[in-house]
């Protein structure tokens, strides 16, 4: 995993949440920043504009928060190779894909499911709680939200993949195809 760069209250926020992809979550569950119109932020305002707009909160301590965070979220993080390594085993992983119906038919994991609200209301219906349950995307963006999601009820093993299927095909098993999405 790459090293972090400084924080300080000079960096863009754009630059915190590239390099800390919980601390939009991180920001808005402790501070109620960045989850409504009146308390969102611009990617190139700085942390410490945003900190003085917002109370007047203390830069120091929000910048303690995200770290602090973001240490958290690694802890959810499964590597690519150690992924490939886990569903080689007697008892792999199960594995949620969130990307669109479209991406999931064109290219996924070998024995992936495709997330839908049933599949979530099956999984906690029916699912044992110490399973490992691996969440991805396309890049990693939205699959630590969604891990931490099944953390809080009760997954403890719920994992996100690091950097998405992109990742992944890149650095565990290059047989599957990589893509670029129009939007990103």
């Amino acid at each position: 995993m790459a090293e972090i760069a400084e924080i300080d209250g000079s960096i863009e926020m754009g630059d915190v949440l590239a390099q800390f992809p919980g601390a939009k979550r991180a920001l808005f569950a402790r501070y109620h920043i960045g989850g409504c119109q009146s308390c969102s932020y611009d990617d190139t305002e700085t942390l410490a504009e945003v900190c003085e707009r917002n109370e007047g909160l203390p830069v120091d301590e929000v910048i303690s928060h995200i770290l602090s965070a973001h240490e958290n979220d690694r802890k959810i993080l499964i590597e690519p190779l150690e992924l490939a390594e886990m569903l080689k085993s007697d008892t792999p992983p199960r594995l949620i894909d969130l990307r669109t119906r479209e991406e999931h038919d064109a290219i996924a994991l070998p024995g992936s499911e495709m997330f839908s609200n049933d599949l979530l209301q099956q999984i906690f219906g029916t699912e044992k709680k110490d399973r490992v349950i691996v969440v991805y995307d396309h890049t990693g963006d939205r699959s630590l939200d969604s891990a931490a999601y099944l953390i809080g009820h009760e997954f403890k093993n719920a994992r996100a993949l690091r950097g998405g299927i992109d990742a992944y095909a890149l650095e565990a098993d290059t047989s599957i195809a990589r893509y670029k999405l129009e939007f990103e």
